[in-house]
């Protein structure tokens, strides 16, 4: 299914130069790469016994990547991912599809095109994409999906949406129960059900919500895209709900914007918290300096955590080395001021 990665290596040392990849994203051109000892670049000395499809540090393998949006979350993955292929030879692009299944599906074709030995999608609607990752893998091309559970593709890397969001409202319980007791709470939700996973989320923390807390009283579920339109959303809340204490998002960006809506409004008395997804620096600076944000959930790892394990299921697929599994499941965990300081700046 994949090219002969031991004649690209003979091709290569023939000519002395690396195989022509995608062209380098223009969201995120990269420095070229020092040298370094195969060891620091995460590579392993090459043994004379080693099986033919063994991946080879500046294989060249070509990695393309279309995602729903560059929110600050996604950037720092796909430049880790970027720099993690500059160092070993390989090529990586990556663009967003501004959540547009119609461009994302176009932007699959050129992969396809481009002859891309992998192509990782997030999906705007996992649905639209199938057909086209379909003609990518007849291609010979592997296809792995991040956050849907897709058919045609090679390795679906997925989260239970509804768990992470049930975590959410179960932090913000928590906080409730510490500061308000069985006293009224009024609570607004910034989520984006256009997509799928994220009303999931969504729902997840509604049904948290009612379970957990059920003096909480959502006053609002506003859909906020990015930053700029959740701290709109959150002004406008304030606006109509002065008393508003607690914000349940399903994202960073949402997180974030609300931050800065408290802020802006001086709210930012210990009596106040916002609770997240997606624990970015951001995110964990705001937690340790004791802004609104008091808790957002960690998937996998920081950003660089997720680029890297991401990169490598990548460049295996890319090698022709088959996933044990078609679902990988990731882990999610709590991040508050008792442990971001283990995360922050990693």
């Amino acid at each position: 299914m994949k090219k002969n990665l031991l004649s690209v290596a003979v091709s290569l040392l023939l000519t002395g130069a690396l195989l022509a990849g995608c062209a380098k994203s223009p969201e995120a051109p990269s420095e070229p790469a020092a040298e370094q000892p195969a060891e620091a670049a995460g590579e392993t000395p090459a043994e004379e016994d080693a099986p033919a499809d063994t991946p080879a540090a500046g294989a060249g393998l070509k990695i393309g990547a279309t995602i729903q949006d560059l929110g600050q979350f996604w950037s720092e993955v796909m430049k880790e991912i970027e720099t993690r292929a500059s160092e070993e030879g390989n090529t990586f692009t990556y663009v967003s599809c501004e959540d547009n299944s119609s461009k994302q599906i176009e932007q699959i074709e050129n992969f396809i095109s481009s002859e891309c030995d992998v192509i990782l999608v997030h999906p705007s609607d996992p649905d639209a994409i199938e057909n086209v990752c379909k003609e990518a893998q007849d291609k010979g091309i592997s296809v792995m999906c991040w956050d849907n559970l897709m058919t045609n593709s090679d390795l679906n890397w997925v989260i239970d949406n509804v768990d992470l969001g049930y975590m959410v409202a179960e932090e913000a319980g928590k906080f409730i129960e510490e500061h308000y007791g069985e006293e009224e709470v009024e609570v607004a939700v910034l989520g984006y059900p256009q997509t799928e996973v994220l009303l999931e989320r969504e729902q997840g923390i509604l049904k948290g919500l009612e379970e957990l807390a059920p003096n909480a009283k959502v006053v609002a579920n506003q859909p906020a895209l990015d930053t700029t339109a959740a701290l709109n959303a959150t002004e406008t809340i304030l606006q109509a709900n002065p008393n508003l204490k607690v914000v349940c998002t399903v994202g960073c960006v949402r997180s974030l914007g609300a931050n800065e809506a408290f802020k802006a409004k001086g709210i930012t008395g210990e009596d106040v918290g916002i609770f997240g997804v997606d624990a970015t620096d951001d995110e964990m600076s705001a937690i340790l300096n004791d802004e609104p944000i008091r808790m957002s959930a960690m998937i996998t790892g920081t950003a660089k955590t997720c680029g890297d394990v991401v990169y490598d299921m990548l460049v295996d697929l890319g090698s022709g080395i088959e996933p044990q599994e078609h679902d990988v499941y990731r882990d999610i965990f709590p991040v508050t001021k008792e442990n971001a300081e283990e995360y922050y700046g990693k």
